[in-house]
């Protein structure tokens, strides 16, 4: 059972998974490349079930460890901290941000299958990456509601997801198995599963960027039930990933 969850990284889906693990009554142990220091603000807002640590010590504490950092970074991950972790991989990969990684862009692994290997004694899970960050916290739904969404997850380790599906569960999802971490392409960006499905549009034309921004937080995402998840990730095409290659 879980009861801490590690955070390394903590930017926009770490913060929101922070903030939705503290409403299910875990306490959080958070961590980034910037130091403690500077999560004062957000553990004041979590309020007691929230600390700061260095990612060692965030990964060390952690029943469940969230990876949620730029995939260029997946390097610098703690592997002995990570050593017989069950580590929740959230990152996708963005060539234009991350450079570009030639075992990816072959098809060769996957991402989390790239993570899998930095992280050899750790068992990976994919989770958390086809959903926007503000549609993560507030799609969030208790179990049995109409209007719970799911979300999917991949893992070579079926104790590891079944863990990282009872997360979900606690924390207002239900969970999708779409197969190992070879198969996690089907929830990577562009395909059928990836963020749109939980987004109800897009702005109106002709807005500024401080109103589209205004409409992406006011607006409610879209119900995505199991069934719909099921159907996405199985129609999706293995496409190259991260986009065409130059």
């Amino acid at each position: 059972m879980t009861k801490t969850l590690g955070l390394i990284g903590t930017g926009m889906i770490g913060s929101a998974l922070a903030r939705l693990a503290v409403a299910a009554g875990l306490d959080v142990v958070l961590s980034n490349s910037r130091g403690p220091g500077s999560l004062a603000g957000l553990v004041a807002e979590l309020g007691g079930h929230a600390r700061a640590a260095i990612p060692a010590e965030a990964a060390q504490a952690g029943d469940l460890v969230v990876a949620t950092i730029p995939l260029g970074a997946y390097d610098r991950l703690p592997t002995a901290a990570l050593a017989g972790k069950t580590v929740i991989d959230t990152m996708n990969y963005y060539p234009e941000r991350d450079g570009r990684i030639a075992e990816l862009d072959s098809g060769e692994l996957t991402s989390s299958a790239l993570v899998q290997r930095h992280l050899a004694g750790s068992r990976v899970v994919k989770a958390f990456n086809n959903i926007d960050f503000h549609r993560l916290l507030t799609s969030a739904r208790s179990a049995g509601a109409a209007d719970r969404s799911a979300l999917p997850i991949a893992g070579d380790d079926p104790s590891a997801k079944a863990d990282v599906a009872r997360l979900l569960d606690a924390l207002g999802y239900d969970a999708v198995d779409i197969g190992t971490l070879a198969d996690s392409w089907r929830s990577e960006p562009g395909t059928p599963v990836y963020v749109q499905p939980y987004f109800p549009g897009r702005p109106p034309e002709g807005v500024s960027q401080d109103q589209a921004f205004r409409w992406f937080l006011e607006t409610p995402g879209v119900v995505v039930p199991t069934e719909r998840v099921k159907e996405l990730t199985g129609s999706a095409v293995r496409g190259s990933a991260g986009g065409k290659l130059p």
